[in-house]
């Protein structure tokens, strides 16, 4: 099984450069734990945390398709397996001999891992690597830290002052922070930088989960001010996520605000366009469109031609998003890399690029840009 399979008409020199390792500039863990079918279809759904409808499956969409199709090769089953074939198969593996299955398949040289969520049934950064064979990072969740703070008694005028000291004395394994905002307050906020009392009066009382905007706006211009990459999540999500709030355009005040280091907008999809006009206006900022390529499965070719209309190359990433199965790990890489080669092979077939600027594009979002960003 390669991503090739089915298509034609992509050029050797091309098909050559997409077989390459990628960097995985956003991802996170695989099930440490096994779960049920139940519990492996609701993680193939984005937007929803309830139990799957008895009249449904959830392999009965895009993402159940890819699946089916793509991941059934390295379990020893056809292409496009039967569901209970499928799940059959699966429930006789162990989490870690799954993950032995998929994650080397992916063809990733380097992960960069949000560490902030599902911490109880998620691999660790190290167990990542492990298992695929790559090299990883954290990726640290600015949220999760301004809890963690919480949970250890920090609170009022200590807060803002522990929140940069932990920032200060990061591990070197961490290379970029991370704001869920879209989730916990939106982005039609106040973004200017909160002073030190502000702060105070907002972390009086420690809270289980951070949503005033006051703490998250300040932990943003905080990680900011200690030279880490900001990454931020925009658009699809779950219902914690009200999308009508998520678009990035409402993030202008912030990007003009922290200028002086890289923006990465995560996932954008439905505002990937957006994104692109962002990433165009803004010298530092760069976007991917990873999730969705998973959730949209086949019909992905069609978002990664409209994630090239506008952004320059040098500001787009490959992600995949993954979390839990380690299939979606495996499918992000197999279904980018598809896509591009059904996208840029027709635009050199058809002579609108060169073939040495398909190369060379794919190289780049591939891997060379998040060398660049991160270092």
């Amino acid at each position: 099984m390669t991503f090739l399979d089915g298509l034609s008409g992509v050029p050797d020199e091309l098909a050559q450069a997409l077989a390459e390792p990628l960097i995985d500039h956003h991802v996170h863990g695989c099930f440490t734990v096994e779960v049920d079918r139940a519990g492996f279809e609701e993680s193939l759904n984005e937007a929803s945390p309830e139990p799957i409808p008895p009249f449904m499956t959830q392999f009965d969409s895009q993402l159940g398709f890819a699946v089916r199709r793509w991941c059934a090769p390295p379990l020893g089953l056809p292409a496009g397996a039967d569901t209970a074939e499928y799940w059959r198969r699966r429930a006789d593996l162990s989490p870690a001999a799954l993950a032995a299955t998929f994650l080397p398949a992916a063809g990733v040289s380097r992960w960069l891992v949000d560490t902030g969520f599902w911490t109880d049934r998620l691999c660790s950064v190290g167990q990542l690597a492990g298992w695929s064979g790559g090299a990883a990072a954290e990726v640290l969740r600015l949220e999760a830290l301004a809890e963690a703070l919480f949970g250890e008694g920090v609170s009022g005028r200590d807060f803002a002052d522990a929140v940069r000291d932990r920032l200060a004395g990061r591990s070197p394994g961490v290379v970029a922070a991370k704001t869920i905002a879209a989730y916990r307050c939106g982005f039609d906020i106040d973004w200017s930088r909160p002073s030190d009392a502000d702060v105070a009066r907002a972390a009086a009382v420690p809270v289980a989960r951070v949503t005033d905007p006051t703490l998250i706006v300040f932990a943003v211009h905080a990680a900011a001010d200690a030279g880490l990459p900001i990454q931020i999540h925009v658009g699809l999500g779950d219902r914690d996520a009200d999308l009508r709030r998520a678009d990035p355009l409402l993030l202008v005040p912030l990007l003009a605000a922290i200028s002086h280091v890289p923006v990465l907008l995560l996932h954008c999809y439905p505002y990937h366009r957006a994104a692109g006009y962002l990433a165009q206006a803004f010298g530092h900022v760069h976007l991917d469109v990873g999730l969705a390529v998973n959730h949209l499965g086949a019909r992905s070719v069609e978002l990664l031609a409209e994630s090239l209309e506008l952004a320059p190359f040098a500001k787009q990433l490959y992600s995949s998003d993954a979390c839990g199965p380690p299939e979606l790990h495996l499918l992000g890489a197999l279904l980018w890399r598809r896509g591009m080669a059904r996208v840029l092979g027709r635009w050199v077939r058809e002579g609108d690029w060169t073939l040495p600027d398909a190369v060379r594009v794919v190289r780049m979002i591939g891997a060379g840009n998040a060398t660049r960003v991160y270092g």
